[in-house]
């Protein structure tokens, strides 16, 4: 196990794209750190930094203490697990875990030994004489990470592990991931584009856009209190609401929006937003901080029309227009209500974000 630490660090390619704009972070030993954005925003690159396929342009990245920026990948005791699987093809289960073990002359009796062991942990014992082509996608997979995992390295790259299986495997494989991360405590970094991944699997997130990291945090830091618009819509299914609007004082306060004004109270932001009266703000709305509520419910603070009803079992998700504004709300099932209809809906005021227009930046 080993830490992981970049300062700095850039990506520049010959023709001037910048694909990486000054990483700084530390991931600690045994922590499992989630590199996640949208397509194009430079987590495969940061990833392959790490690993030494991707030259560093600038900046200094460290494994273990030990400064590794012109250190081959296989002298970087790193092991990677690729999305395409990358197995071969004519080779055993068997062969393929213990291939990496053989290239580095260990012995017969130790890789046999290593081989059974992470064979039972993924439970691929049964399937050790089999080729690649006789597998599940989700034994291809756990093949895959055994052949990481068989050679015992201080730092796992896992590049979209998870991306080419189906919905149900995809939950199965997170909860083995995570399974195996605390049994093993080695330190991983992961990289994906699915934000249920990110959030169920890293203990922090690097969230990125462009190039640029976003914000850095706990999974439940980043969803409460995002640091700018860009967290604030890519973290969440459904998207927070955004709705923006000019913000007066009066009896607490009030956002003019084109849909209407929608009474906000007095917010835990009240002091931070002082400086915003008859100004323009962007007000963040998670869907489940919108509660149906009745027509005379004097906590009902703006009406919207029901576009779509989506039921998904242990909740129902409402699709609304508040004037030309469109709001999406998270409500439990049994809701009394037609698309087509007018519904009255009370806002959580302790759950409220406000972020500047400008440059996206939170308030408060």
């Amino acid at each position: 196990m080993a830490t992981v630490s970049l300062d700095n660090v850039r990506k520049v390619y010959p023709d001037g794209q910048l694909a990486i704009a000054g990483a700084s972070f530390d991931i600690g030993d045994g922590e499992l750190l989630v590199l996640v954005g949208p397509s194009g925003c430079g987590k495969t690159t940061l990833l392959r930094m790490i690993a030494g396929l991707e030259t560093v342009s600038a900046g200094t990245l460290r494994i273990g203490g030990r400064v590794v920026n012109d250190v081959a990948p296989k002298d970087r005791d790193i092991a990677m697990v690729f999305q395409n699987y990358a197995l071969y093809p004519h080779m055993t289960v068997a062969e393929n875990l213990g291939f990496s073990l053989r290239l580095r002359g260990t012995p017969r009796a130790e890789i046999a030994q290593r081989v059974d062991e992470i064979a039972r942990l993924l439970e691929l014992e049964q399937r050790l004489d089999a080729r690649p082509a006789a597998l599940s996608g989700g034994q291809r997979q756990r093949v895959a990470l055994g052949r990481a995992m068989v050679r015992q390295p201080a730092v796992f790259l896992l590049d979209e592990p998870l991306s080419n299986l189906d919905a149900r495997l995809r939950q199965s494989m997170r909860v083995e991931i995570a399974r195996l991360h605390r049994r093993f405590g080695t330190t991983t970094v992961y990289v994906t584009h699915d934000q249920v991944e990110a959030m169920t699997l890293g203990q922090r997130i690097v969230v990125l856009d462009r190039g640029a990291i976003q914000q850095i945090d706990t999974p439940m830091k980043l969803y409460e209190c995002p640091a700018n618009l860009f967290v604030a819509g890519f973290l969440g299914s459904p998207a927070m609401n955004l709705l923006r609007g000019t913000l007066h004082a009066g009896d607490g306060l009030a956002l003019a929006t084109a849909g209407g004004t929608i009474p906000l109270g007095a917010p835990p932001q009240m002091d931070a937003l002082d400086g915003w009266r008859d100004r323009e703000v962007i007000l963040g709305l998670r869907p489940e901080d919108l509660h149906p509520l009745a027509a005379d419910d004097p906590a009902a603070a703006l009406e919207a029309r029901l576009e779509v009803l989506e039921p998904v079992g242990n909740e129902v998700i409402l699709h609304l227009r508040h004037g030309d504004l469109p709001l999406v709300a998270r409500t439990p099932p049994g809701i009394a209500c037609a698309p087509g209809e007018t519904m009255h809906l009370g806002i959580a005021l302790q759950r409220l974000h406000f972020f500047d227009p400008r440059d996206g930046a939170r308030i408060g």
